[in-house]
């Protein structure tokens, strides 16, 4: 039994209050197999997969972090959608239906969804399976998500080892992607009798003991905290570190109704209509972005003076919490109407915002989040307001992007024609998007509240005009 990391127990609290688990797509040639055989087949891959072969148990009152504990595979773990045979965008449809959907990690904290002879997918001329891997927050963040799915779909000549993802955002240099594993957190520095009482002692009891010194710590630590927040404005007073973000004002994409419906929509392509000389993926795909977006509000009747996108960095060094990335603060510079500039205004902003995220002082604060006692953390996200939008946003919209290695997975022998993922929407975020390679397929996924984007094929439409117009531009 492993107990959770601060931030992981946070997002399993968050899912008790909104939609926010993790959906991978894979899209695999059709088979022959029979239902039952592909569950065979993912029943004896899960078991040598650490990371699914657990549930999550929680500690009454929450007076100490949640817990993972191992689990038995469950048949309802695997949900072969009927009736086979969909239309793609009749798939899309049920997708949408599933994105609003959360898996209970107390019970089980993942689950597949299967749909067999789809029409109509891009990629291919013949029907397909399009397979859903739904994965509670708290189990994954995105990086680890594609590592699991990995470890899953592997070629069945290769071995499951599981070994830290190590992986980047950035799409460039195509780092692999390789099965996941969490170092484990220490019980104690006291040895073995301490272990084995974290073991076998009631585990409310222990979260009672332990709250004062994790008050202790935490008040010790936001101190350290605080220093090193001083001593990072000094440093960026001087220059020498590059200025925080200052922030988007919400627009017609960020309204502050509920989420209640959801569409996705998917645009496959092949990487060498995505190159540009000297760009990452990313930086291609958010300018892309940018010119959609101001497009589709300005035929909306509002185009706002600046855009911003949240992005999510994967971390390089390894973390006892299985959600290890910072959130990036883009400008979209959207007001800069050459192209090429403004890629590069991007890619600037980009590095920037990379190169203040990873500076060792922003690590304080974060330690003081591992240590808040679990009752408090527990009460803080139950009191959290998620029903107004902030006056100041990170971004108007998410945009997630994960390179997820090369073509070499395997659904019972068929293989994988291309991958997908769709960040979650919520109170601030109605308008998310993903970028997700497998091999030399790249997939702009685009995953909206109708509300916002009322006519997501015209924004689809959009943003592939835009992603050739960018690519044009550069040449």
């Amino acid at each position: 039994m492993t107990s959770m990391a601060a931030r992981d127990a946070t997002m399993f609290w968050l899912s008790r209050r909104t939609a926010n688990d993790v959906f991978l797509l894979y899209c695999f040639a059709e088979t022959d197999t029979a239902a039952d055989e592909l569950r065979a087949f993912v029943t004896a891959r899960v078991e040598h997969i650490p990371d699914l072969r657990i549930r999550l148990q929680r500690i009454p009152g929450d007076l100490a972090y949640p817990r993972w504990v191992p689990a038995e595979f469950m048949s309802q773990q695997i949900v072969h959608h009927q009736p086979d045979g969909l239309s793609w965008p009749l798939l899309l449809t049920r997708m949408g239906e599933l994105l609003g959907t959360g898996v209970d990690a107390t019970e089980f904290p993942w689950r597949i969804h299967v749909f067999r002879r789809v029409r109509d997918a891009p990629q291919s001329t013949e029907p397909v399976v399009v397979v859903l891997l739904q994965l509670s927050h708290a189990l994954a963040d995105g990086t680890r998500a594609a590592a699991i799915a990995r470890a899953l779909f592997a070629p069945a000549a290769d071995p499951v080892v599981h070994t830290h993802p190590g992986v980047s955002v950035d799409n460039s240099a195509k780092p692999p992607v390789g099965p996941a594993k969490t170092r484990a957190q220490p019980v104690d520095t006291c040895g073995q009798t301490c272990g084995w009482i974290a073991n076998h002692a009631n585990p409310r009891w222990l979260g009672v003991l332990r709250f004062p010194r994790q008050v202790v710590t935490t008040a010790w630590r936001g101190r350290a905290a605080y220093l090193a927040q001083r001593k990072l404005a000094e440093l960026t007073a001087t220059g020498e570190v590059p200025p925080p973000t200052t922030g988007f004002a919400p627009c017609a994409l960020n309204p502050t109704s509920p989420v209640v419906d959801r569409d996705v929509r998917m645009l496959v392509i092949d990487a060498d209509d995505f190159r540009i000389p000297g760009k990452t993926v990313t930086v291609v795909a958010l300018t892309a972005i940018s010119r959609a977006l101001s497009d589709y509000l300005a035929e909306n009747g509002e185009r706002p003076a600046r855009l911003g996108t949240a992005l999510p960095m994967a971390l390089p060094t390894q973390s006892t919490s299985r959600n290890n990335y910072r959130g990036l603060s883009i400008d979209l510079h959207i007001d800069e109407p050459d192209l090429r500039l403004r890629a590069e205004l991007i890619a600037d902003d980009l590095t920037t915002r990379r190169e203040r995220a990873l500076n060792p002082l922003l690590s304080a604060q974060d330690r003081v989040g591992e240590t808040v006692p679990s009752v408090l953390a527990a009460r803080d996200v139950q009191h959290a307001d998620l029903d107004n939008v902030p006056a100041i946003l990170d971004g108007n919209t998410v945009v997630s992007s994960v390179y997820r290695g090369p073509t070499d997975l395997t659904l019972a022998g068929a293989p994988v024609l291309f991958t997908g993922g769709f960040p979650a929407l919520g109170t601030v975020m109605h308008l998310t998007h993903g970028i997700h390679g497998i091999g030399e397929t790249i997939t702009l996924s685009v995953h909206s509240d109708p509300k916002v984007v009322p006519d997501p094929d015209r924004y689809l439409q959009l943003l592939a005009h835009a992603l050739k117009t960018v690519v044009a531009a550069h040449r």
